[in-house]
């Protein structure tokens, strides 16, 4: 595959890609980039600026993707203050964004206390949600929710819910706001349409866009790993794909057998209804028709 200057490959990878993105952001030593980002999603700067964490490396997730198998990305770090943010890519609309984000929200809040401690030792739970289709959709770009008081919306019951949506479509339609804004400026490094140009000056404005657009350019050239996770995942969800459609096939086949056994059955109950009250015997209506005998027993 041929490159330019920074790293970048040309048809480029897309960096929403499940797989390319946790080799980026969730892997130890992906601290620099993982830091900026999420001060840009928090709004984070100056004194209140996320200064270090730990990132949770999720090996299952690399074992499952690389063996084809269905996964969840999942990126996981933990701040100074034990705040834990989950940072989740979403590229195809399952209409159900809104429930699968408060789920997961919810399973990492509860199993993050153990049998004996207080509720009070529970830490905040921040859920990233970054989604290449239109969601919310009356949301703008970047959508932040909490448990607010319906009357007072200044009234926030609690901060340990926080969840956050990045909308790669409504940014799209307005990507012309310029440089300035971080988080802006690291759509326009995820979007796999930026110009390569456009690319390399965000990466040379942002130290940590620099440290993402490094690693992902190292990725990228490994061309047999990104090759053979590609093929290797085609052919999972094409597998998927078949499976699914030989279980429709063979639930419409069972169901019109069903349903052809049940007219035949109808027919015949007709058929010994009518016998029956002519004064044919039980033992002759079952040899013509072949109904059970307590069936027959029960029409008389």
């Amino acid at each position: 595959m041929e490159t330019i200057n920074n790293h970048e490959p040309s048809p480029r990878f897309n960096p929403l890609n499940d797989f390319l993105f946790f080799k980026v952001m969730g892997e130890k030593g992906d601290e620099p980039q993982l830091i900026g980002f999420l001060n840009a999603v928090l709004g984070r700067s100056g004194k209140e600026s996320i200064e270090s964490l730990e990132i949770k490396e999720n090996k299952t997730f690399v074992k499952n993707v690389l063996s084809g198998k269905s996964c969840i990305l999942d990126i996981l770090a933990v701040l100074r203050d034990g705040t834990k943010v989950n940072i989740e890519v979403q590229l195809r609309n399952e209409h159900n964004m809104d429930q699968r984000s408060l789920f997961y929200w919810s399973k990492l809040y509860s199993e993050s206390l153990d049998e004996g401690q207080d509720y009070q030792e529970l830490p905040n739970v921040v859920a990233v949600n970054i989604v290449d289709f239109d969601f919310p959709p009356d949301g703008d770009t970047h959508t932040c929710f909490h448990i607010r008081e319906d009357t007072d919306p200044s009234l926030i019951l609690s901060l340990a819910l926080e969840i956050h949506f990045v909308n790669m479509v409504k940014w799209r339609k307005q990507r012309e706001k310029g440089l300035d804004d971080p988080l802006h400026r690291w759509l326009i490094w995820f979007d796999e349409r930026s110009p390569p140009e456009l690319v390399a000056e965000v990466a040379n404005m942002d130290n940590a866009i620099k440290a993402a657009n490094d690693k992902f350019g190292f990725v990228t050239q490994q061309d047999f790993d990104v090759w053979d996770y590609n093929r290797r995942r085609e052919k999972a969800q094409w597998d998927m794909v078949s499976s699914r459609n030989n279980a429709r096939r063979e639930g419409e086949k069972i169901g019109r057998e069903e349903g052809q056994q049940t007219g035949r059955q109808e027919k015949a109950i007709e058929i010994a209804r009518n016998a029956l009250a002519k004064g044919a015997t039980p033992e002759f209506v079952h040899d013509i028709t072949g109904l059970d005998r307590e069936i027959i027993q029960g029409l008389q």
